[in-house]
């Protein structure tokens, strides 16, 4: 098993080396991980980003395209032949088409490259003529991004840490009436388990829906073929005392172990540890809504993403890696078209303290984030209109629901980001001197010009800080 070990490693080390050679000499490579915490909408965001680097008359804000220095782009078969490839065609069909819809989520990985033919500038760079530079971008759930943070937790840190979060949360109750009434103690019985896990679940499932965001194990709510296997039948239970051999509890510690070894370390090491920048797409207005529960929920998953960013916090992940850190992170709050563009620089804010907090207790060092507020594909057009003798920005829009037109006021963001924080940190079930309402809305009939990708918001300045300076 040891010699098996080090060949393993040696081979890893051999193509990680070799790979990097031909990268850098021949046709360099960015990988691009896109993931999403709770709906924030990656599969509109990759399908728009590819769309508009495409056609790029609407990307002023990206050096490269404004510059001419990208010649061409182009669409080439990703370089993984084991991986689903990510469907942009159809998904671009369903927001472009006559009758335009929101695109099916993906619920695995996926891949797509993008090559580009480029002009470097400079006197070197006219000498040298075109160069040929490919995007990867690798789509993932983001509940597979925040299992990592379970790879420094025991089971019975888990446990504690989930039962203690979850205490107060409606829809929780379900599963803390049956971890309560279970005797931890007692010899293990299947049928108890999966009814524990399958609560659990539902508790998951629940929890997301309603604008959590740490919702992990994360493949429980995206199975897979390993829907109803021991590696997805534990759940958090409270240790009393000693618990024996055999026991539900050391049952349900197990499957915990089991879990982390073959589903949590396999993606790191296959997939995780190969990406160079990462976008983390946030429903921050959907968490706003929820309460100040849900902010401070996705507070912390953002704490647990950028300590994940931090190899040298643990030695396993930083051996998986070989010495590879993930140059840029971007934290980007999606759905800023369901706000007037007034409002746009408070929800940048609200994203640029939430990453900073978050950057800092998770002490995190060696590589450059961001934060910033986007729409994948803009959905409304903006309006003032006069409200009980005042005049009130809105925005109006398709309702997804009921498919009649409105307008929308989600109302007024504080410019002070601690008003949203502070409430979060110390626990409120509630914001006191605002309620903030959210819409579901279609996208619109577009009338796409030669040249022209969907119509955003601040998907240039995304993509000018992900990949500008490799273009």
């Amino acid at each position: 098993m040891i010699i098996g070990d080090i060949a393993e490693g040696l081979t890893r080390g051999v193509e990680t080396v070799t790979g990097t050679v031909s990268e850098t000499f021949f046709e360099p490579t960015i990988r691009l991980g896109v993931t999403g915490l709770s709906r924030a909408g990656k599969t509109v965001f990759i399908t728009s980003l590819v769309a508009n680097l495409l056609n790029r008359s609407r990307m002023p804000q990206l050096a490269a395209a404004a510059n001419g220095s990208i010649r061409s782009a182009y669409l080439q078969p990703q370089p993984d032949d084991t991986l689903p490839r990510f469907d942009f065609e159809t998904h671009l069909a369903a927001m472009t088409g006559q009758q335009p819809h929101w695109p099916e989520s993906t619920r695995a990985i996926s891949e797509l490259r993008l090559s580009f033919r480029v002009q470097p500038g400079g006197m070197i760079g006219g000498l040298r003529g075109l160069r040929k530079l490919h995007l990867d971008i690798v789509d993932y759930p983001g509940e597979w991004l925040l299992d990592l943070s379970l790879m420094e937790r025991s089971y019975e840190e888990w446990a504690g840490e989930v039962l203690e979060r979850i205490a107060k949360r409606p829809m929780a109750a379900d599963f803390l009436n049956a971890q309560g009434a279970a005797d931890p103690a007692a010899p293990l019985d299947e049928p108890r388990a999966q009814a524990l896990a399958r609560s659990f679940t539902g508790y998951l499932t629940e929890a997301r829906e309603a604008g959590f965001s740490d919702c992990t194990p994360g493949r429980f709510l995206l199975p897979g073929d390993l829907a109803g296997s021991p590696v997805l039948t534990f759940a958090p239970l409270r240790k009393e005392g000693q618990m024996p051999r055999g026991s539900l509890w050391r049952e349900m510690e197990r499957r915990f172990e089991a879990y982390k070894r073959e589903v949590v370390r396999p993606f790191f090491r296959d997939h995780f540890a190969r990406i160079d920048r990462q976008v983390v797409l946030i429903d921050a207005l959907g968490a706003i809504h929820a309460g100040p529960q849900a902010v401070d929920d996705m507070r912390r998953a953002m704490t647990d993403i950028l300590g994940a960013f931090r190899p040298g916090r643990n030695a396993w992940l930083s051996r998986l890696l070989m010495g590879r850190r993930v140059e840029r992170i971007l934290f980007a709050a999606t759905k800023a078209d369901h706000l007037h563009h007034r409002q746009h620089a408070r929800l940048a804010g609200i994203m640029q303290a939430l990453a900073a907090d978050a950057r800092a207790r998770a002490d995190f060092a060696g590589a450059q984030t961001a934060a910033m507020a986007i729409a994948s594909l803009r959905a409304t057009t903006e309006d003032t209109i006069t409200h009980e003798g005042h005049s009130l920005d809105v925005v109006r829009g398709t309702l997804l629901d009921s498919g009649r037109r409105a307008a929308f006021h989600p109302g007024e963001l504080p410019e002070d980001p601690g008003r949203l924080l502070g409430p979060a940190r110390q626990g409120a079930d509630r914001w006191l001197d605002e309620d903030y309402s959210v819409m579901r809305f279609a996208p619109q009939p577009l009338a796409l010009k030669p040249g022209e990708g969907p119509p955003h918001i601040r998907l240039d300045r995304a993509a000018q800080f992900l990949i500008g300076d490799r273009l």
